[in-house]
């Protein structure tokens, strides 16, 4: 008969599932952190998610004695949210591929691979929609668009103080880097500096296409996303999770074709309020 506490077979792959979901909403926790995103709205089963902007304006506050105080009208107005969907991967390791090459290399170094595929689509879905920004600028040179990119920031949030964030491409700033002592950091696959030139934060990955820089406000990013271990998921399928959710992994032996069997699940989106409030600079003549 085993011991009690017994470390066997099962408790090892809850252990990689752990691993898995762990590296995962630790890279986009640290990622939010550095971008700024403080709204993290988990989707609800039955619900839709509707953003409302204010709009209206103040009357004359000179009102002569006696006279009726005129009303000041404000409405709200839904916003259209690009709604998100729950996105599934497998992947399937013949019982043979691990007796030739070892459970490590077999399965664990290609789900460790699968992770960064999620990671990559997240990332150019995110990109994708910062160039559908209708907010523009231009500059002859990096800086100079830069530059234009944080003024007209200022304008689009006036009323708000603005904690800006930039997108650019590595290779747009380059020549900028060699010469300036800067500290990068990492998350989610992406380089990050914090109070570049005194503007803002600012991002750096090659999804970005060269020549372009992506630049808003931090408060204009909400991520939106599906619990895995909530949204009614949990009911009926058992995915190991993290307390975020932001993805879940299921591992499991499939004894009719002999194989070691990996599925993932994950809906996020990162998206803007306000698209006007995304501005997309182009460093050129």
């Amino acid at each position: 008969m085993a011991e009690n506490n017994l470390i066997n077979k099962e408790s090892l792959t809850r252990v990689r599932e752990i691993d898995f979901v762990t590296a995962f909403g630790g890279s986009i926790a640290k990622l939010m952190e550095a971008i700024g995103v403080t709204r993290q709205v988990p989707k609800q089963a039955g619900t839709i998610l509707k953003a409302y902007k204010a709009t209206g304006s103040l009357e004359d506050g000179e009102v002569e004695e006696g006279e009726t105080i005129p009303l000041s009208k404000y409405q709200t107005k839904a916003v259209s949210i690009k709604e998100i969907v729950l996105k599934k991967w497998r992947k399937a390791t013949s019982a043979e591929a691990i007796i030739d090459r070892g459970y490590d290399q077999a399965v664990d170094m290609l789900t460790d691979e699968m992770l960064r595929d999620v990671q990559k689509g997240i990332r150019k879905d995110f990109f994708d929609l910062l160039a559908t920004g209708t907010g523009s600028a231009k500059g002859g040179t990096f800086q100079a668009a830069i530059a234009q990119a944080w003024g007209q920031l200022q304008t689009l949030f006036e009323d708000d103080g603005v904690d800006a964030v930039y997108f650019l491409n590595p290779l747009d700033v380059a020549d900028y880097l060699a010469a300036a002592p800067i500290t990068m950091q990492t998350a989610f696959g992406m380089s990050y500096m914090e109070n570049f030139m005194g503007l803002g934060t600012v991002i750096l990955n090659s999804s970005v296409p060269k020549g372009t820089i992506y630049a808003t406000a931090k408060e204009n990013l909400v991520l939106y996303y599906i619990p895995v271990n909530g949204a009614d998921l949990n009911g009926a399928f058992d995915f190991t999770a993290d307390d975020t959710g932001y993805i879940g992994i299921h591992e499991e032996a499939d004894y009719t074709n002999m194989t070691a069997a990996d599925t993932v699940v994950c809906g996020m989106a990162l998206f803007a309020d306000r698209l006007d409030g995304v501005v997309v600079a182009t460093i050129g003549a």
